[in-house]
């Protein structure tokens, strides 16, 4: 960790050394403006999950394992398609950058990449509908997986709106005005927590339905969030000369090929890190419920932490976009050099947040003063900790992959992924988790190890863009 420290540490100030630095605020203030409201919209959006986690941790350790593994199936599903509709952005930034006044070419982007999201979500509900035998296939308590599906089988049609929603979210992001899609996700994450509330324990009049309770009540909302955006792109003056959803049956074939070309290996760098966390779960599962509960809470405290640097990765692809689309390439590294340096400043102080509230933090999920789940508060605990040192890693990896993004780069750091959290991440997980009996730790410090190669890996690609012949 200390080597992948130094080494972020000093691309950054190469990267800074610039003889004339009066750039630094106004791209910094720039970024800024465009960040926040994609990182709030971030955390909207995982708190939706969230709150699932702590209605269903209310009800019991159970209850809350069951929903961690019927969870864990539909974000999978949720992140490859999610990777996919972020291709919107990087394209829409650059046609901007070249073209600023161009319609015909963001709505077509828009459409077609709404088509994409049309192709993939069949297989997907064919998928999740089985999730109970996939669980089973994998090892998990019988009644653990049943009680999983019934969960996933209403949320999972909450898929093709949250879909719709991130292509509007990438369109607004990418005209620098992200700031509606919160509005969109914040509403949505109210509604979650009444119908929520009001499903899985039957208050206000409503039958008491548990899990199923859960999903729909995620479905109700995914479906709220979309219709918010859509209204706002068809009727605010910014957005609707683009008549987005005019002529939405027109086929351009050789967009929808770009925005698989581009957006696949976005999906996959994505899927990857998901899926690896999600793996993580299966493993906590296979040493015991205690540990799959504590991971629950854990994963969901970090997810939210990690909502910051998913936010200014999300705005980094903007930036760096943007004046690739210029062809300016003082302005592509000033971009980079700007949200990356800030980043390692904004980890370093979630980090230590995270250390020292560790315990209220696991007690916003758990009863602390409950003996009876003493051992999983305790695990919790110890994730936790792990969760936050891993931060800076975390942060910087995520910012790195944006950054490429905005350059249109995204096989390359697939690749990297694969090999950070498939090959060194999953395999240091089993060796500590399982061979040198370091249990649910050992799992959380290879996923940390994971992190900290894609992140250096990810950094020098960027720094190596021009020999690569990226700009």
């Amino acid at each position: 960790m200390q080597v992948a420290l130094a080494a972020l540490l000093g691309q950054v100030g190469v990267m800074l050394q610039d003889r004339e630095m009066g750039w630094l605020w106004p791209e910094l203030k720039a970024t800024i403006a465009l960040a926040w409201p994609i990182v709030l919209t971030n955390l909207a959006q995982a708190a939706i999950p969230a709150t699932d986690v702590v209605l269903l941790g209310w009800a019991g350790p159970r209850l809350l394992a069951a929903g961690a593994l019927g969870s864990n199936l539909f974000v999978a599903c949720m992140i490859l398609g999610a990777g996919l509709t972020t291709a919107a952005s990087p394209m829409i930034a650059r046609t901007r950058g070249e073209r600023a006044h161009d319609v015909r070419t963001v709505r077509s982007t828009v459409r077609q990449t709404m088509w994409i999201a049309l192709t993939i979500v069949v297989p997907m509900w064919l998928l999740l509908w089985h999730s109970e035998a996939i669980l089973r296939l994998f090892g998990q308590d019988p009644q653990l997986s049943h009680d999983a599906a019934s969960l996933v089988r209403p949320m999972m049609f909450g898929l093709l709106p949250l879909f719709f929603y991130q292509v509007l979210r990438g369109f607004v992001a990418a005209l620098e005005r992200p700031g509606w899609a919160f509005t969109a996700s914040g509403v949505a994450v109210l509604t979650n927590a009444v119908f929520n509330y009001a499903l899985i324990f039957g208050h206000f009049g409503m039958p008491r339905l548990g899990l199923f309770g859960a999903g729909l009540g995620s479905l109700i909302s995914n479906t709220l969030m979309f219709l918010i955006l859509a209204v706002v792109v068809l009727t605010q003056r910014r957005f609707r000369r683009y008549r987005l959803f005019g002529r939405f049956g027109q086929a351009d074939w050789a967009r929808y090929r770009a925005v698989w070309k581009l957006g696949a290996p976005i999906a996959v760098t994505l899927a990857l890190e998901v899926t690896i966390f999600n793996c993580a779960v299966f493993l906590q599962g296979l040493i015991g419920a205690d540990e799959l509960a504590a991971h629950a809470v854990a994963i969901q405290i970090a997810s939210l932490c990690f909502m910051l640097p998913l936010g200014l990765g999300q705005a980094a692809t903007v930036r760096v976009g943007l004046a690739y689309g210029r062809r300016d390439r003082l302005g592509v590294t000033r971009a980079g050099a700007t949200v990356l340096g800030f980043t390692l400043a904004v980890m370093v102080v979630l980090a230590l947040f995270l250390l020292g509230l560790r315990t209220q933090l696991v007690g916003l999920f758990l009863d602390l003063h409950d003996p009876a789940q003493a051992h999983v508060i305790s695990l919790a605990i110890a994730f936790v900790t792990v969760a936050a040192l891993f931060q800076l890693v975390d942060g910087t990896q995520a910012v790195g992959a944006g950054m490429l993004r905005g350059l249109h780069d995204t096989t390359m750091p697939m690749l990297i992924a694969g090999v950070g959290y498939w090959v060194i991440g999953l395999g240091t997980a089993l060796v500590l988790g399982f061979t040198l009996k370091w249990g649910g730790v050992g799992i959380w410090v290879g996923l940390a190890a994971g992190l900290g190669v894609v992140s250096v890996m990810m950094v020098w690609r960027w720094r190596m863009r021009e020999r690569l012949g990226l700009i």
